[in-house]
């Protein structure tokens, strides 16, 4: 799963691809905030919440710019393309 780092936290992208629907993790994520995630040789303890739509505006677009499969993944879905932003934890 790529990331984006936003600050000393993540952000994920729940692309599934383009694919017509979100992909199971996000549900789970939304379900049961607290998660870990591994960066590197790093497990790191998050909270994860849905960006606002202020916050995924940017964050979407760096993306985009930064790696434009991201932007075919738009163009082939009629869904909003989630960005989860994952909160560092202690």
């Amino acid at each position: 799963l790529m990331y984006q780092a936003v600050g000393d936290d993540f952000a994920i992208f729940a692309s599934y691809a383009g694919g017509p629907k979100n992909p199971a993790w996000f549900h789970n994520l939304v379900a049961n905030a607290a998660a870990s995630v591994e960066v590197g040789a790093d497990t790191v303890q998050v909270t994860a919440r849905v960006a606002s739509a202020d916050e995924r505006e940017t964050i979407w677009t760096m993306q985009k710019e930064r790696y434009p499969q991201f932007a075919e993944y738009e163009e082939k879905t009629d869904r909003e393309i989630p960005v989860v932003l994952l909160k560092r934890r202690g």
